[in-house]
């Protein structure tokens, strides 16, 4: 039996990659999706991946935090923000993802995926120009070049590191050890970081400012993703931290 998953992530305060949304059980909540990675996830139910969970308690009740923030405070957020024009809420979007693009070039390279780390260059320097800094994507648009998700989580993985302990992290959503010490590399390659961030010493709102808007920009190009899991599944906690165990593996081996 085939089951389809569509898994968001938010990157910061759904998470996130987020990255997603509540739920009475509390698991995290998945916000907001990456370009070109919001399609349907297809995987065998005896293909399930094995997820290591002894904080199964602590992770409950932080997704539940979670589910809770998303429906009291980020989507009632994104709803309001709707009112922004959708063609200028995608072109927000297409910013921020090109700021994320040495994240995708560092570690398709550190992999050994050159053909990808140079999409991926070829992909910045035409947003970057044509796409006016990034606001459009004409890579994928007149080139067919389309984006990668490679992150520090994955060339760990990659080298024969286990995801260790499934974890839900506060804002973040659904991670693990590894990938949860991968993010921590990402954000320092992450150009938002040294737009905003790295020179405002302890007073970061610039850089916490600009991650809010992109997570709640997100969220606003969402189509209830994650109300839609938790309206089907028996346990959103449990259909969560498997699919997004089996997301990572895939992300992982190909």
């Amino acid at each position: 039996m085939k089951l389809p998953i569509v898994l968001t992530l938010a990157l910061l305060f759904p998470v996130c990659g987020f990255s997603a949304d509540p739920g009475p059980d509390g698991a995290a909540a998945p916000t907001a999706a990456d370009n070109n990675f919001d399609e349907f996830l297809l995987f065998e139910e005896d293909d399930i991946v094995e997820v290591y969970d002894p904080l199964e308690p602590i992770n409950r009740g932080i997704f539940w935090f979670n589910d809770k923030l998303y429906f009291y405070a980020l989507k009632p957020a994104a709803r309001a923000y709707r009112v922004v024009p959708e063609g200028l809420r995608v072109a927000v979007k297409n910013f921020f993802l090109n700021l994320q693009t040495p994240i995708r070039v560092v570690n398709a390279g550190l992999q050994g995926k050159f053909d990808i780390a140079g999409n991926e260059l070829t992909r910045f320097a035409t947003n970057s120009t044509l796409g006016i800094g990034g606001l459009f994507d004409p890579a994928r648009d007149h080139f067919n070049l389309r984006i990668h998700k490679e992150d520090t989580g994955q060339t760990l993985g990659h080298y024969g590191t286990g995801p260790g302990p499934y974890l839900v992290l506060p804002l973040l959503g659904p991670s693990s050890l590894r990938d949860g010490i991968g993010s921590i590399a990402d954000a320092n390659l992450d150009l938002a970081w040294y737009f905003w961030g790295k020179d405002a010493g302890e007073n970061n709102y610039d850089y916490i400012g600009a991650r809010t808007l992109n997570t709640i920009n997100e969220v606003s190009l969402d189509k209830d993703t994650y109300e839609n899991i938790k309206q089907d599944a028996l346990d959103p906690y449990l259909f969560i931290r498997d699919a997004h165990a089996q997301m990572r593996r895939n992300l992982i081996d190909n």
